[in-house]
């Protein structure tokens, strides 16, 4: 079948190398893409968020399946307008999506399912979130209510530091309108994990592999959040048993909150988790593949991906297996001097032929685009340079070899990607 991609980040381009394999693809389009996305299909011009635009190609191209990758057309309502068009759509209705694009409704949907979360509130207005984080004595989080491409969440460690960037958010709207609303809550002590399953309504969850993603910019997760600097899969924090206690206590009460909330879930659902030693607390629900998790994930799936999303779409996920490769994944990303702050685009991008042919290893692009016949840097995460290893640390070591290779004018990347996991492996 024809099947049309929306997106144009690392995440897509992962998800379009790997439907590239699956026998029952005819064409591929991806919409907007990038360089990456290229060697995979055929990139249209059309905006992520041009919805209309989306539809009619759609039409017109007589494509079976759109998978939307990021969040910004599925809480538009982009598979609601494609399914009114008797088109088939992998992803979650726009009322399902505000899960990832009001942390308000989200916050409410979790207490009203008993899901384990942070302490928080929700404020409109900057004078009442002032005089609450005013009030507080310990480490606060702050967070944009609305989307904010993966950067709108301020860790701060003083209740004064808080105070500044609920003032950065809601007054001077750093983040856009997605500081129209402000979360505030307690700072949760523990390691990070990210969980994604794939949901068919309200039938079946089909959890994926384990993996961590790194959000702040530096080594040893210091400063500013970004998008995500890196990923592996599978994260050993997430043990056999621990993964039962998320399924039961956090994937199912949300799945069944949705359904009677009337907005039932499909697609992917990825929680983001905190591993306390309370257990598992939900820091953020989104509600799609993660950027840069879905490459080192994808990296270990053996499944045809086309089966899976149809099987999510048709209501019948239970007849699925997923198979995975054993052996762990890295994934590294490549980002422009500056980033998340201001950067330079249009930066000349050598060595990628050279670092993919490293065994076991796939760079995925994510802000690039072709100038001429050359490959430039088109975005703050460049490359998502991801290998895999019979233990984390070969996979590491193989994924910042594949690094060096390649090189931009300003590049940057975090050089401790999953020593997290190298360590809790030399431990155990």
């Amino acid at each position: 079948m024809n099947v049309l991609l929306v997106g144009s980040g690392g995440r897509e381009h992962a998800i379009a190398w790997k439907l590239k394999q699956s026998k029952k693809l005819k064409n591929l389009y991806i919409a907007p893409g990038n360089a990456g996305t290229a060697q995979c299909g055929k990139n249209v011009d059309i905006s992520d968020t041009d919805l209309r635009g989306l539809v009619q190609f759609a039409k017109d191209k007589e494509i079976g399946l759109v998978v939307v990758g990021p969040e910004d057309p599925l809480s538009m309502g982009l598979v609601d307008l494609l399914e009114a068009e008797g088109i088939k759509a992998f992803g979650p209705s726009g009322a399902a999506a505000q899960l990832e694009a009001d942390k308000a409704f989200s916050k409410l949907m979790m207490r009203a399912s008993s899901v384990s979360t942070a302490e928080g509130r929700v404020f409109d207005r900057y004078d009442e979130a002032k005089a609450y984080i005013a009030s507080r004595d310990e480490p606060v989080v702050i967070k944009a209510a609305g989307l904010a491409k993966g950067k709108g969440v301020i860790v701060c460690d003083e209740p004064s530091d808080g105070i500044i960037a609920a003032e950065k958010i809601m007054v001077d709207r750093i983040f856009g309108d997605a500081g129209r609303q402000l979360v505030v809550e307690d700072k949760l002590l523990g390691e990070e994990a990210s969980i994604l399953a794939f949901v068919d309504g309200s039938k079946t969850i089909y959890v994926m592999e384990s993996s961590q993603d790194h959000k702040p910019i530096g080594d040893g997760d210091t400063g500013p959040n970004t998008g995500g600097m890196g990923a592996y899969s599978p994260a050993p924090v997430v043990t056999d048993k621990l993964m039962s206690k998320i399924n039961r206590e956090v994937l199912v009460p949300i799945v069944d909150g949705m359904n009677r909330n009337e907005t039932p879930y499909r697609g992917v659902l990825y929680a983001g988790l905190m591993m306390t030693s309370g257990g598992p607390r939900v820091l953020e629900f989104n509600v799609r593949f993660g950027d840069p998790e879905t490459q080192p994930i994808l990296m270990r799936l053996k499944s045809d991906l086309l089966d899976v999303f149809l099987a999510v779409c048709d209501g019948r996920l239970d007849e699925i297996t997923l198979i995975w490769d054993p052996r762990p994944a890295v994934c590294v990303v490549m980002a422009s001097g500056g980033y998340p702050g201001d950067y330079a685009k249009g930066k000349v991008i050598k060595g990628i032929a050279e670092a993919e042919t490293l065994e076991d290893v796939k760079v995925f692009h994510a802000g690039t685009a072709f100038s001429g016949d050359q490959v430039v840097t088109n975005g703050g995460r460049v490359l998502g340079v991801t290998a895999m290893g019979d233990t984390v640390a070969e996979a590491k070591q193989r994924a910042y070899e594949a690094v060096d290779r390649i090189q931009f004018e300003g590049a940057y990347c975090r050089r401790d990607i999953a020593d997290k996991a190298i360590r809790a492996q030399t431990r155990s």
